[in-house]
C-alpha cells in the first residue's frame, strides 16, 4: 500500500492563512524592511530617490518645502516611464522663485501638482510608491535639507498597511488643493 507523504500542520495551518486573506499569497517575496538615512550626510537624499526610482504604479508625494532640482527631475522621469506621479505641496512654502521653478518643471513634464493653503502650513513630508513602500522623516525636498539641515529619512518597504494609512492621509490633502497653474 503506497502511503502519501505526509505534510507538517504548518503547512496547512500557513495554507489556510492565505486562503483567508489573513496572510500575503507571497510571505517570503514581500519581506518588510525598514531603512533609514541622513543629512547632510548624503543618504537621506539617496533613498528618496531610490524609492522614487523603484516605482511602477504610482507615486504620491507629499511635502512643505519643494525645491529640489534632483527630485523633481526623479519624478518626472518616473512620470515618463508611465508611473502615475501626484504631488501636493504646503501653497506657502512654495511661493518663492525656487518652489515656484520645481513646481512649473512638474507641472510642465505632465505631473498632477496641486498646493494647499488650508493649514497653517502643511508640514508633512511623505512619499508613497506603489502602495506597499512609505518614506517619511524630516526630510524637506529641498537642496538645503539635503546640503546643509540636520534631516532623517526613513523608509519602510512592503508594509502595505502602513502606506494605506498614508495614502488616506495624502488623498484628504489631495481633495483640499488647487491644481497648479504653471507660470511660464
Amino acid at each position: 500500500m503506497n502511503k502519501a507523504p505526509r505534510l507538517p500542520a504548518r503547512v496547512f495551518g500557513v495554507a489556510a492563512l492565505v486562503f483567508s486573506g489573513w496572510l500575503p499569497a507571497s510571505p517570503l517575496l514581500a519581506t518588510p524592511a525598514v531603512q533609514v538615512g541622513f543629512s547632510p550626510e548624503g543618504t537621506a537624499q539617496q533613498l528618496v530617490l531610490s524609492v522614487i526610482g523603484e516605482a511602477r504604479r504610482d507615486i504620491r508625494l507629499m511635502g512643505y518645502a519643494f525645491t529640489s532640482p534632483e527630485v523633481a527631475r526623479a519624478l518626472i522621469a518616473a512620470h515618463r516611464r508611465g508611473v502615475a506621479v501626484g504631488v501636493v505641496v504646503d501653497a506657502k512654502a512654495n511661493q518663492n522663485g525656487a518652489g515656484r521653478a520645481a513646481l512649473n518643471l512638474l507641472a510642465n513634464a505632465g505631473v498632477n501638482v496641486r498646493t494647499v493653503n488650508s493649514y497653517k502650513i502643511l508640514h508633512d513630508k511623505v512619499i508613497v510608491v506603489d502602495g506597499v513602500t512609505t518614506e517619511t522623516g524630516s526630510f524637506n525636498f529641498s537642496r538645503s535639507a539635503h546640503r546643509a539641515n540636520s534631516e532623517n529619512v526613513v523608509v519602510l518597504r512592503d508594509m502595505p498597511e502602513v502606506a494605506k494609512q498614508y495614502l488616506a492621509h495624502w488623498q484628504s490633502r489631495w481633495a483640499q488643493g488647487q491644481d497648479w497653474q504653471s507660470t511660464y
